[in-house]
């Protein structure tokens, strides 16, 4: 026999071991069930039948989407036929899947490869530890205004500013994009949702700078091995897609899969039905026992806002002029007799000179001249004592989302009895603990009446129906003079007829604010509508939100309407709010809301349940 016949038959006979080989670990991987199991289910982000993954690309058996037994076929005929032998091979782009097959089947003789980029990666990152990271609400952007969190690989370098973040987000430029354009895609689905990897310290940036968010960061008692698992799941879905939707397949929902895959005993998505809030992963998180060590890092906003409660108003006006350059250093000390003052009015001097920059009220040119001014005035005056901002309440004290509520009130006289259900998610009426101060997000708010009138049948009513209410009673200070704002709409039965009517109100005003309370005033326009007309009008109105400690508060709200027909309505509401556990409240109130005919006095009594 010549040599060319034998190394066809060479070859012929090392295909068909090489076949009947990978057959054998088919068979094995089939009795095993492997393709069954949880963990093959987490690599490939499978819920119910079907992978949430999109992207084709990522699937290795052209039915992988929706067959994980194909998929896991695929997926062994493809680590032992590699084309190539860099970082395009099987074996680089899905090290945690390779890793997994090789314990469960004891794969021998596959292939070498050399992944590159992989290992340049984990040698960059050198993965110790992971931690959570919560950014608090950000109200004006429509993607972050129930927070955002992501997760931080550390490593073994001692500033946590050298770690590396995984976020996962809309592939989309707020900036550029209209944003309710952006809210309505985000709610169906009309952007992919990537994973993107980048050094910590820019995520920092962004939110603690530029839009101005406290970060809560929850470390994690993740083992290396788990870490490490994290680490190779995170390389395999790094470049693919999934749609991404506001509700539930979100930035926080699709951390949960990676930390899923790096401890498959947890079930953090278990804990979530129709929506997945951000801090409210965190109270998964918790539950699954998974938080061990808890920091917070305070925003330049709130470190700018702990300076202005300790400099008198002269100084914070000086401190104002200082940083736009309206006065020379010198000029303004001068004025400071104590040292510690003088310190602290620098210091304020110098955040507020890099928030001018930031917002792009100083040009780079302009901003480093006086920040460099004041920094080395501040250098000649020695170490001082370190101011710190004054810590919020952890967001895993606030309560959950969605609200059951039973209210029994007296009615001009007469008993009603109401029934509530919100999806989501705080009203400024509620407590705060663990939210943002002043702030209202709420979507699909129904509330059912049933009421007896004497003389009258029994009646079940629709009371009201909030669409969606959102509202930023932003406070006024020295330092930041934002204006405040609110909009809804929906039904309800506050109009002079006493009728269920569909409306629509914009507004804007001020707030200013103390530690025990605030006070605003706000100009709302709004519309009512009914099936032959509508009603326009305008309506000034005046509140107050009070504290007593963390369990006590009190809002008062005065409203005037002036409709364009001539008409006018007074609306007045008051409520005490006592939060008796972290998910039960309690509230007494009264309501007066003026009528064409009898005006309505209601006096309320009312418990809510957060679930």
């Amino acid at each position: 026999m010549t040599g060319l016949p034998r190394l066809f038959l060479f070859l012929f006979s090392l295909h068909v071991s090489l076949f009947s080989h990978i057959n054998n670990y088919h068979t094995l991987a089939d009795e095993k069930q492997l393709s069954q199991m949880r963990y093959w289910k987490l690599l490939l982000h499978v819920k119910g039948e079907e992978s949430e993954i999109d992207d084709s690309a990522f699937f290795l058996s052209k039915d992988g989407k929706t067959d994980v037994k194909s998929e896991l076929h695929a997926t062994i005929d493809a680590l032992y036929n590699e084309t190539v032998f860099d970082d395009n091979a099987t074996a680089c782009r899905f090290p945690a899947r390779k890793a997994w097959l090789q314990k469960e089947l004891k794969l021998k003789n596959l292939p070498l490869v050399t992944c590159k980029s992989y290992d340049t990666l984990i040698e960059k990152i050198n993965p110790q530890s992971v931690t959570m990271v919560f950014a608090d609400a950000h109200i004006n952007s429509p993607a972050s205004m129930f927070g955002h969190t992501f997760l931080r690989i550390d490593s073994s370098h001692e500033s946590k500013l050298l770690s590396h973040a995984i976020n996962y987000s809309a592939n989309a430029d707020q900036k550029t994009e209209n944003g309710v354009v952006f809210a309505i895609k985000g709610l169906f689905g009309g952007y992919p949702g990537i994973y993107s990897l980048l050094p910590y310290y820019e995520k920092l940036k962004e939110y603690k700078n530029t839009e101005q968010r406290d970060i809560w960061e929850y470390e994690l008692n993740l083992t290396p091995e788990e870490v490490n698992r994290m680490m190779m799941h995170i390389w395999e879905v790094h470049n693919t897609y999934s749609w991404y939707y506001f509700f539930d397949e979100n930035c926080s929902y699709n951390m949960l899969w990676l930390l899923e895959v790096a401890r498959p005993s947890v079930h953090l998505r278990e804990h979530f039905f129709y929506q997945v809030i951000p801090p409210e992963t965190l109270f998964a998180l918790k539950q699954e026992h998974l938080i061990q060590k808890e920091r917070y890092r305070p925003s330049k906003r709130s470190m700018l806002l702990a300076y202005e409660d300790i400099l008198s108003l002269k100084k914070q006006n000086n401190a104002i002029t200082l940083a736009r350059g309206n006065a020379s250093v010198d000029e303004v000390l001068d004025t400071i007799s104590s040292l510690e003052q003088k310190r602290y009015f620098l210091e304020a001097s110098a955040e507020l000179c890099e928030y001018y920059f930031i917002e792009n009220h100083l040009d780079k040119e302009k901003y480093l001249e006086i920040f460099q001014s004041i920094l080395q005035a501040r250098s000649k005056l020695g170490v001082g004592k370190s101011l710190h901002a004054r810590e919020p309440q952890n967001p895993l004290n606030a309560h959950k989302s969605s609200r059951l509520s039973y209210m029994l009130a007296s009615r001009n006289g007469y008993a009603s009895h109401y029934l509530g259900l919100r999806a989501a998610y705080q009203d400024i009426f509620e407590s705060d603990i663990g939210m943002l101060r002043g702030t209202q997000i709420e979507f699909f708010d129904l509330l059912l009446s049933y009421s007896q009138y004497q003389e009258e049948k029994s009646q079940l009513e629709l009371e009201k129906l909030i669409i969606i209410s959102l509202a930023s009673y932003a406070q006024r200070g020295s330092f930041f003079q934002p204006f405040s704002w609110r909009m809804r709409t929906g039904f309800d039965r506050e109009y002079l007829d006493d009728k269920s009517h569909f409306n629509f109100t914009l507004g804007a005003g001020e707030t200013w604010g103390w530690e025990w309370g605030y006070l605003y005033m706000m100009l709302d326009g709004l519309a009512y509508y009914d099936d032959a007309d509508s009603t326009l009008g305008v309506s000034p109105s005046l509140g107050t939100v009070l504290y007593k400690g963390e369990k006590f508060k009190t809002n008062l709200d005065y409203r005037y309407r002036l409709f364009h027909n001539g008409q006018r309505q007074h609306l007045f509401n008051a409520s005490q709010l006592y939060q008796m556990q972290q998910n039960i409240a309690f509230k007494l109130g009264y309501e007066y809301i003026e009528r064409f005919g009898e005006n309505e006095n209601r006096f309320k009594a009312r418990i809510d349940y957060y679930f």
